[in-house]
């Protein structure tokens, strides 16, 4: 049984990420199309094109991270030595150079790249983590709950942050003369210092869950030349992987949806509610954050009663059901803002179910393939779970980006045509509802059962302890 500080200590590694991932899927669009200044065609553009390049390196993290042997561990090293240039790589994504178009939009793909290297160099050995401080599947579920509740708290205050820069610029006059109506209209540099804060809690939080996490579980990897596996072969038993390929699937699915839910939400507040509701779109997001905190706590209870596979299928019918319902609300009514947050709040939950089941699931994938194959390659399997994370994310701003670009948007104009507040609207509804359908369509041929993973496990103990 793992200590509870080592529990603790490992939810703030997604403490630490999660902070600047929310920011990166929440308010990364509106910066570069409203602060940075890009065309909403090349930011899409951006998103998605970068993303073929994380199709090399998050494996290629997983690999690097196999063969990692250090007197710390294989994995846990990465939280100290990608701390700093995390942070320093996160601030320089939200700062705005003085330079022509062109440059510009060359210092952004720059920025973005590194930024992704960065996330994936810490995130992809931290996520390998789960499979090697503990080989129990309800104790991994019970780390990955305590790993998504800690991501929520990070969530909750960089979007907290964020409300406080909102609430500090609302109604004042930006550098160009214009009265600021959310944080798209505020000063590039200021976007800058309140990044800055975020990414220096996150250095001092990857630091804190590398001294507080063990890696317990002992999986040789060894070289080729050794007898162990190549990376050739690495490679063939991971796209061999039957499991594996589902589970991309749905995490895809399920982030997708999130992502342009969530990215969304900056629009629709600057240009659908009414300017004079009590509550700011950051606040709204704070909100949702919370809803995810307490849907975490019901994880572990409710996939040891109906399993996993079956709760995550649950909850993503629940985001369908509860997101389409946004479309309907009775917009310029006194209750629209309450609607709304009642919706949120609904689905919310039922991603804080489903998001520490994804995890736990990645690790159930890699302990099926050390069965099968006869050897661990725990990196490389969690790698596909940061590139589900980025590939959701991406192509969820890409498509957010291209469809305010397809319909119109210019944020010049104080009013949008009718046709873009209707884009802006699917995609807080019909839109993010299609990246659900497609994680419930993976899912249902899933077959990692709660019956099929105790018996891997326990030839597992049999074979690791001969």
């Amino acid at each position: 049984m793992a200590k509870l500080s080592e529990k603790i200590g490992y939810g703030l590694g997604d403490f630490a990420s999660s902070m600047f991932w929310k920011i990166f899927s929440y308010y990364l669009p509106i910066f570069y199309s409203d602060v940075f200044g890009l065309k909403p065609v090349h930011a899409a553009t951006l998103l998605l094109v970068t993303k073929l390049y994380d199709a090399v390196s998050d494996p290629v993290m997983g690999l690097i991270a196999d063969r990692t042997d250090t007197k710390w561990g294989k994995y846990r090293p990465y939280l100290l030595w990608m701390a700093i240039p995390f942070a320093i790589i996160g601030t320089l994504s939200f700062f705005v150079p003085d330079a022509s178009y062109s440059v510009k939009h060359i210092y952004a793909y720059l920025m973005y790249i590194l930024m992704m290297t960065a996330y994936t160099a810490v995130n992809v050995p931290y996520g390998a983590m789960l499979g090697v401080m503990t080989d129990d599947s309800r104790e991994k579920s019970v780390f990955s709950s305590f790993r998504m509740f800690f991501a929520y708290v990070g969530s909750f205050i960089a979007m907290g942050i964020f409300g406080l820069f909102e609430k500090s610029i609302i109604g004042k006059t930006n550098a160009a003369g214009k009265v600021m109506r959310g944080v798209g209209d505020a000063d590039p540099m200021t976007w800058t210092l309140v990044v800055s804060i975020v990414a220096i809690m996150c250095a001092v939080l990857f630091i804190l869950c590398f001294v507080m996490t063990r890696e317990h579980v002992k999986v040789e990897k060894k070289p080729a030349a050794a007898g162990g596996s190549s990376i050739k072969e690495d490679l063939k038993a991971l796209v061999t992987n039957g499991p594996w390929w589902l589970l991309l699937g749905a995490a895809i699915g399920q982030l997708l949806c999130g992502s342009i839910r969530g990215g969304a939400a900056a629009y629709y507040f600057a240009n659908i509610m009414d300017t004079s509701v009590v509550i700011t779109c950051a606040a709204y997001l704070l909100i949702g954050e919370i809803a995810q905190m307490a849907g975490v706590t019901f994880t572990v209870a409710l996939s040891e009663k109906f399993g996993k596979r079956n709760t995550f299928i649950a909850t993503l019918v629940g985001v369908i059901i509860f997101s389409c319902a946004i479309w309907f609300i009775p917009l310029g009514s006194a209750s629209a803002i309450w609607w709304l947050l009642a919706f949120h709040v609904l689905v919310s939950l039922c991603f804080g179910i489903a998001a520490p089941l994804t995890w736990s699931m990645f690790a159930d994938v890699a302990d099926y393939s050390e069965l099968k194959h006869g050897g661990a390659s725990t990196g490389l399997i969690f790698s596909s779970s940061s590139m589900a994370q980025k590939f959701g994310g991406a192509i969820g701003g890409f498509l957010l980006l291209a469809l305010l670009g397809a319909f119109g948007y210019d944020k010049a104009l104080d009013v949008q045509a009718p046709q873009t507040l209707d884009a802006i609207r699917a995609m807080m509804s019909f839109v993010p509802a299609i990246g659900a359908a497609i994680g419930i369509a993976f899912l249902c041929f899933y077959p990692l059962t709660t019956a099929k993973m105790n018996d891997i496990q326990a030839q597992l103990r049999v074979r690791r302890e001969a």
